[in-house]
């Protein structure tokens, strides 16, 4: 299993020109865009798993559940189908995702945890919950809803993960 850990400080934008995606129409969200649509978003049983069981270890220690919201795992959707891409785990555009989730949701603090390689939901959860960083984010108070999108790059079979957290008032 290779699990990557990114400083969310560093953003470095640059782009590759190699896919691990014969289907560039799968792409629901375009980074660049402020268009975002959510009425897509359906959890897989894998997506499901991990909002369930960030939520059960923030219960168990007395911190209050996220409420996921679409318009977030709209946003992670578009992240992780670039990382898939590029065939690159990486924190790549997080201004932009930043950005549009302050404009839509009104969002006053966004994170975001990414992963790859995983094969369940209790090893990607396990692995965030491994890292001191990772596991800041999660067990942060201050977040309020969260996202998540999961999606297996076709050449390789390997899975990629974003979650992001927000604040909203």
């Amino acid at each position: 299993m290779k699990f990557l850990h990114f400083n969310l400080v560093s953003i470095i934008l640059f782009s590759l020109l190699s896919s691990c995606s014969n289907d560039d129409n799968a792409i629901n969200f375009d980074q660049s865009s402020t268009i975002i649509d959510d009425s897509k978003v359906e959890y897989s049983a894998i997506e499901s798993e991990i909002l369930d069981l960030i939520n059960t270890h923030r219960k168990s220690i007395g911190i209050a559940d996220l409420t996921p919201l679409n318009i977030i795992s709209s946003i992670a959707d578009g992240h992780t189908e670039y990382m898939i891409k590029v065939c690159k785990l990486s924190h790549d555009n997080f201004a932009k995702r930043f950005q549009d989730l302050v404009e839509n949701t009104d969002a006053k603090l966004v994170a975001e945890n990414v992963a790859y390689g995983y094969s369940s939901s209790q090893g990607v959860v396990n692995g965030w919950l491994n890292s001191q960083t990772h596991k800041d984010i999660i067990e942060n108070p201050k977040f309020t809803h969260f996202g998540i999108s999961t999606e297996s790059c076709k050449i390789t079979n390997k899975n990629y993960f974003t979650q992001i957290f927000i604040r909203k008032e």
